[in-house]
């Protein structure tokens, strides 16, 4: 069967051929499973939607008893068979129908606000249950995803269905009964008058879907334009971004690039408007022009001798068939908007149905019911590839085992790429392991809940993160319930403290977006506040001063030696300078550790340690840097004097001899 093709709004539909309806049949299982998640969103409101089905049910078979009213009111009430008008029956159906007005009334109000309630009820369960969800995702999700992408789908996305979860039940069921309980009417008024006003009716319904198709598509290609929208928003008004745009002048390019995305999504959103427009102009012509078909059947019904057709009839029927518009036009419109939608919530369940790449063992133990003593990490032959990784490169690391005990200082250096951060990322399982093991405290990471193993890890990253909020909210993160001394000792320790009371809101100040009213020394000092207060046996430092200028980093370093007594402590460096005390410092190359020792035992080797110290040290002449401008090490703190001679003579920089806090610039 095929439909001719109609205009509507510059969008026509055709009749759906053999291919297309193969595709609609394989797509119906998926559809069909689709509505049944859709439906499982409403069950924890069942009650509320029960009653909202009554109250729905009975407003709607009110809303056809005034039209048969009204054919009383002609035939009996003011033109009688017999007689003048009947006054005192007039009287009694006009109360009666401003009875059936204001019930209806009162009931609609009770009914929109169920409906309201259970609708965004609903929205708020899925914008919750997806936000939770994204959560649990493992790293590298963010990694691979924008976080543009990621927020139109949590915002845009739920809530371009929020109409459709708020509305949608009551609607079909309203005007399901609506409809139903007027083609009754219709039908005890007169069966005749009632089939001609009905034929059309399955032609439009297959149509509806058509154009249903067509709309849904548009909303796909709506939201994924949305997503690009709001992805350039995120990246560009950023602190970080507007910055970044200023610099280079790049103001009137990032415009032109909202503008042209911009200009996309007017588009898409003018042709979702209008898709469907020619069809429902046409329903709505057909719609009224029954009445004036009408009136030209029962007038040739009347001439041919069929006196059951009296003048209340026709007025009450048409009356009825008018009420028959709004609900049918509306069941329309939701078919449409549930087509529509499904796209969209099709994406929504995307995210949903993702699986964390990281997820508890049903067996999980926790950190502290290991066999091993707290603050331990063992990696044993780990291999590493980053899963969006080309199955042609090489690994990000091969067969890297090492040992950090309770209470050591651990620290990796090489070039850049060598792997270094990626052994940070692996101790607490923010990756999985391609091959090998991690063992945190005698277990394998595998087989502990990962809130009992973040809980016992301290991360001091380069890139400092602060909320747009308070130095004490900032902090109370780490803590929510530490008490005002607990944060000053933090702090103290951290070597903030009298900075922070020399604000004038004190812990009170506002720090501003990712905390740009604060310089990098004092966001870094804040952030190693933040992690005494969590006050865990393990400390990760992943170049936590190489961003900062030379006193800013000794006044941190000073500050991380401070948050590393006690605990067992792996740092990430590019200055040599800042991990001469670990330990055992750990070369990496290539993905493999490739030279192991103290600094004293490294120099000596001349190997590649001895040829980055070298290299920096011979950067540090360039630069013209003094030892004198920097305060002695703490003495507790410094390498040997036998370190220092050979630090010294293996690379002939005697400034190192007289001062090995002297921080060494990054490598080029």
């Amino acid at each position: 069967m095929s439909v001719g093709r109609m205009g509507g709004g510059g969008h026509g539909f055709r009749g759906v051929d053999e291919d297309a309806q193969r595709k609609l049949n394989a797509e119906a299982p998926r559809i069909a499973n689709l509505r049944g998640r859709i439906v499982a969103l409403f069950r924890p409101y069942l009650g509320k939607i029960v009653i909202t089905g009554l109250i729905v049910i009975v407003g709607a078979a009110l809303a056809v008893i005034p039209p048969l009213i009204v054919q009383r009111v002609f035939d009996d009430a003011l033109f009688p068979p017999a007689g003048g008008p009947n006054l005192g029956l007039l009287g009694r159906l006009v109360a009666a129908m401003i009875g059936l007005y204001l019930t209806s009334s009162a009931l609609g109000v009770l009914q929109t606000w169920l409906t309201s309630s259970v609708g965004n009820r609903v929205t708020g369960d899925l914008r919750v249950r997806l936000f939770e969800h994204l959560q649990a995702m493992e790293l590298g999700f963010f990694t691979r995803t924008k976080t543009g992408v990621i927020q139109s789908r949590l915002q845009n996305d739920v809530g371009a269905v929020s109409g459709v979860l708020t509305n949608t039940v009551t609607s079909i069921l309203g005007n399901v009964v609506t409809v139903a309980s007027a083609l009754v009417a219709m039908v005890l008024i007169d069966w005749r008058l009632t089939l001609i006003a009905v034929v059309l009716m399955p032609i439009l319904v297959f149509i509806q879907r058509r154009v249903g198709q067509v709309r849904a598509k548009i909303a796909a290609q709506t939201q994924e334009s949305l997503s690009e929208l709001t992805s350039i928003t995120q990246e560009t008004l950023s602190v970080s971004g507007i910055l970044l745009s200023k610099a280079f002048n790049r103001q009137r390019t990032e415009s032109a690039r909202y503008q042209k995305e911009n200009g996309n999504q007017i588009a898409l959103q003018v042709k979702r408007a209008m898709s469907g427009q020619g069809f429902f102009a046409v329903v709505q012509v057909i719609m009224a022009s029954i009445p004036a078909v009408i009136y030209l059947v029962a007038g040739y019904l009347i001439d041919g001798g069929v006196d059951s057709i009296t003048a209340g009839t026709i007025v009450a029927f048409t009356t009825v068939q008018a009420r028959l518009l709004q609900p049918l036009m509306g069941l329309m419109r939701v078919a449409l908007d549930l087509q529509t939608s499904g796209a969209i919530f099709a994406r929504i369940f995307e995210y949903l149905d993702m699986t964390p790449a990281i997820a508890d063992a049903p067996d999980a133990i926790d950190v502290t019911d290991g066999p091993g003593p707290m603050g331990r990490i063992e990696f044993r032959d780990v291999c590493f590839r980053y899963p969006d990784a080309a199955p042609d490169t090489r690994p990000t690391l091969t067969d890297v085992t090492f040992a950090a005990e309770p209470g050591q200082h651990v620290a990796f250096v090489g070039p850049s790429g060598a792997g270094k951060s990626t052994v940070l990322y692996l101790a607490p399982r923010l990756y999985e392991t391609t091959e090998g093991a991690v063992l945190f405290a005698g277990t394998d990471v595998r087989r502990l809940t990962q809130e009992s193993i973040i809980d016992h890890v301290g991360i001091v990253s380069q890139e400092t993160y602060l909320f747009h909020a308070t130095i004490k909210e900032n902090l109370l993160y780490a803590k929510p319930d530490a008490t005002q001394a607990e944060i000053e000792e933090a702090c103290t320790a951290a070597n903030i403290h009298h900075i922070i009371t020399g604000f004038e809101h004190g812990y009170d100040t506002v720090v501003g977006e990712r905390g740009y009213r604060l310089s990098g020394g004092e966001k870094q000092r804040i952030a190693i506040a933040r992690v005494l207060l969590k006050d865990p046996p393990v400390l990760l430092l992943d170049e936590a001063t190489s961003a900062l200028d030379t006193v800013s980093e000794r006044v941190v370093q000073e500050a991380l030696d401070n948050v590393a007594e006690g605990r067992t402590t792996l740092t990430i460096a590019h200055r040599l300078s800042t991990v001469v005390g670990a330990d055992v410092i750990h070369v990496l190359e290539a993905g493999r550790i490739v030279e192991t020792g103290t600094h004293q035992e490294l120099l000596a080797l001349g190997g590649l340690y001895a040829s980055l110290a070298a290299q920096q040290m011979e950067a540090a002449k360039i630069e013209g840097i003094e030892p004198k401008a920097y305060p002695e090490r703490r003495a507790d703190k410094a390498p040997s004097p036998e370190s220092r001679d050979v630090f010294a003579g293996s690379a002939g920089f005697a400034m190192v001899a007289q001062q090995q806090d002297a921080p060494w610039p990054p490598m080029g």
